[in-house]
């Protein structure tokens, strides 16, 4: 009981230390609310997802009442108010949206108002195509005649040689092909219908003939819509007009946001080198574009005298930088990462109108906890996770080593010294992001860049002092006709940066391919970084433990011998250091693009005949080159790959007899009764499919039992909700 007082007054005095810092735990609790409620295999109701949050918050409340002088029921009673926050703010933000509607499986004519259009690059880098965004639309068959429109968009990629005029706005017919949002590739991948349901988006699909356009844009519908859209698309066009190429898609990119034409090998070359970031306008892009027009404007007032002695001239310029940012922001498209930067934006101006610093984790958490009471699914991106990992290490980086740093500088002496200064400055601020991202970039793209801080070391200052201010004189100069005096040398910059991205991507182990990371090690190593960050004693360092338990769990994760696509025609099987895969399936690039990421191994095809070399995989031995067979851990899986009479043809039982699990692309009907069996049936019910051949016996996960029944877990084959006609009226 000693031993155990003792620790309680450790941890106690420690907390009480620490006792100004504990506010910003809130948006961690909130967090965690968030997380656990897309956690829960099964959707629940108004009572559990709405009624008991709300008594939770009115105890925590309450217990703040009555226990704000003890430490411990500030953290318990806050800690609750902040899960419980959380927890109702996600459930809310799900049932704000629309059910997932039944798309038509064959082609169909629809009409609806264009939304928003967006150029598609090729897989050589080319721009076969746009693709245009659709609301309200309608499907034109007798069997949807007197149909509501859809609430929900739908993403239609255009003929290549489509090139009608088209604004949004514009309502206009098409014959397309549509489809929903795929299921995930392997449980435990990558959901991209829960990303369309927030998104509100029903699907997508591609045109099988041009676009016609029934009527024109409707000046009613906003000028967001019907001026900035073709304003952008106006600057785009005259930008790529003075650069063409590469360096022209880098430039729109970052004074437009129109990303789709950089080509697919610079955006390796990028990824590779750890500068993916300047290709996504963001924090970055919307900071420096402040952080310039600040300067100009606090110079223009500081040589106006009248002005400098009477305005608060730096509150005034960082309220007009906000403005500027604001206009930025819109220009490049309002994406949620811009949307979010200049919400942190907008607290640090209101940090510096009042007199406090701009940049403070108090400033962070508000920014935190603001976003994911608007967007708490916006926590399950990597776009979230990356800003503000990046920018709550950067803080408590420099509230670390900010005073040694502040000493060294007072030293300085000449231009010699303080341009180490800055070289110090640019290291140590692409050193502490980059660390404090390299988890999320692990667990979301399943790689690692050595040389980030090489790269940026160089191409951020680029950015900042070159490449930004150019593009906004050019911006500037675009009424006159003039901008290629500002575009021209922009271009030369961008070119530096483009031959030093593919510098750094073309050095031995540039880029490293590690396993897939699980989400609990994902989610271990992001509260190991709050701790980290968040506490200012030395049990700060505490928080080293679980970063390194979540970093190394791609290799405490048992992977599966046999994984099955969610139609059921594509099989992989895990062979040591080999992926070997086989089958055909609709998805088959995007399976196995998918697969080739969570095991780090590229795709290899299953031998024609005969076994791999060290004899789990064999094929063709019984004369049939479609049936294989896998053996591990003394268990004998059979694979019917490719099956011509849709099952129709029946399995020896002789093949059967000894097999713990038969696997077939198309339906096994009467084959292998006493068999465990997984087929296409199988994989509609329950989507992608993973097998572990263990001693104990043979273990399936499916998808549909890791997602559970939640909103976006779409019916089987992908079905949603039909869409009824309207009654008819009397």
């Amino acid at each position: 009981m000693s031993l155990k007082r003792d620790l309680l007054a450790a941890v106690t005095a420690l907390l009480l230390a620490e006792q100004r810092r504990l506010v910003l735990w809130g948006p961690v609790g909130m967090a965690l609310g968030v997380a656990g409620y897309f956690g829960l295999w099964q959707e629940p109701s108004v009572w559990g997802g709405v009624a008991l949050p709300m008594l939770c918050i009115g105890a925590a409340l309450l217990g703040l009442w009555r226990g704000w002088q003890s430490v411990w029921g500030r953290i318990v009673a806050g800690g609750c108010l902040a899960v419980a926050v959380g927890f109702l703010a996600a459930w809310l933000s799900t049932h704000r949206h629309p059910p997932m509607p039944e798309l038509p499986r064959r082609a169909v004519e629809i009409t609806g108002t264009v939304q928003s259009m967006a150029a598609v690059a090729g897989r050589d880098g080319a721009v076969p195509g746009r693709m245009v965004v659709l609301a309200n639309a309608r499907f034109e068959t007798p069997l949807d005649a007197d149909m509501l429109p859809l609430k929900r968009t739908l993403r239609v990629k255009l003929k290549p040689d489509d090139m009608g005029n088209l604004a949004p706005g514009d309502e206009v017919w098409v014959r397309v092909m549509l489809m929903p949002p795929p299921f995930p590739a392997f449980p435990g991948g990558r959901d991209l219908q829960r990303e369309a349901w927030f998104a509100n988006s029903a699907g997508y699909g591609r045109a099988l003939n041009p676009v016609e356009r029934l009527s024109l844009s409707s000046r009613q519908r906003g000028w967001i819509v019907t001026v900035l859209e073709p304003l952008r698309e106006t600057l785009d066009a005259r930008i790529r007009v003075v650069l063409p190429g590469a360096v022209g898609g880098v430039a729109s990119t970052v004074l437009t946001g129109e990303s789709a034409s950089v080509p697919r090998a610079v955006r390796e070359d990028f990824a590779a080198s750890g500068l993916a970031h300047l290709l996504a306008v963001a924090g970055l892009h919307l900071g420096l574009v402040m952080g310039l027009l600040m300067g100009l404007f606090r110079l223009g007032l500081a040589l106006w005298e009248w002005a400098a002695l009477r305005w608060p001239c730096k509150a005034l310029s960082a309220l007009l930088a906000l403005v500027g940012g604001a206009g930025y922001a819109m220009l490049t498209g309002l994406h949620l990462p811009v949307i979010r930067s200049l919400i942190m934006a907008s607290i640090a101006v209101l940090g510096i109108a009042v007199g406090r610093r701009v940049v403070s984790m108090r400033g962070l958490a508000l920014a935190a906890a603001l976003l994911l009471l608007i967007m708490p699914e916006e926590l399950l991106g990597v776009a979230f996770q990356m800003s503000f990992a990046a920018v709550m290490a950067l803080v408590a980086g420099y509230e670390a080593l900010g005073p040694w740093f502040a000493r060294y500088r007072a030293r300085a002496t000449g231009m010699a010294h303080w341009l180490v200064c800055h070289l110090i400055a640019l290291a140590l601020t692409s050193l502490l992001a980059g660390l404090a991202t390299l988890p999320i970039v692990m667990a979301h793209f399943g790689q690692i860049q050595p040389f980030f801080v090489l790269a940026n070391l160089l191409a951020v200052p680029l950015m900042a002092v070159w490449i930004m201010p150019l593009g906004l004189l050019a911006l500037l100069l675009m009424p006159f006709h003039v901008e290629a005096m500002a575009l021209m040398p922009m271009g030369w910059g961008i070119d530096l940066v483009l031959s030093m991205a593919h510098g750094v991507a073309r050095l031995p182990a540039a880029r490293v391919s590690v396993p897939h990371m699980p989400t609990w090690g994902l989610g271990v190593v992001l509260l190991g970084l709050c701790w980290l960050c968040l506490w200012r004693q030395r049990w700060r360092l505490w928080g080293v433990v679980p970063v390194a338990l979540g970093m190394l769990s791609p290799l405490l994760l048992v992977q599966p011998d046999v994984l099955i696509s969610p139609d059921g025609g594509l099989m992989a099987v895990r062979d040591g250091g080999h992926l070997l895969v086989a089958g055909r399936s609709r998805d088959s690039a995007a399976v196995q693009a998918a697969w080739a990421q969570a095991f780090a191994r590229v795709p290899e095809p299953f031998p024609v005949k005969g076994q791999t070399p060290d004899g789990v995989l064999s094929c063709g031995e019984d004369g049939d080159p479609d049936i294989c067979f896998v053996s591990k851990n003394g268990r004998m899986a059979l694979l019917r790959v490719v099956d011509k009479t849709d099952g129709m043809a029946r399995l020896p039982d002789a093949l059967c007899a000894d097999m713990d699990v038969v696997i077939s692309s198309a339906p096994l009907r009467d084959s292998c009764p006493n068999a465990r069996r997984l087929d296409r049936f199988s994989a509609w019910r329950e989507g992608a499919q993973a097998v572990y051949l263990e001693k104990q016996g043979v273990r399936v996960v499916t998808d549909r039992a890791v997602r559970g029944a939640r909103p976006w877990v779409m019916k089987p084959g992908g079905h949603g909700m039909p869409n009824l006609p309207l009654a008819p009226s009397e």
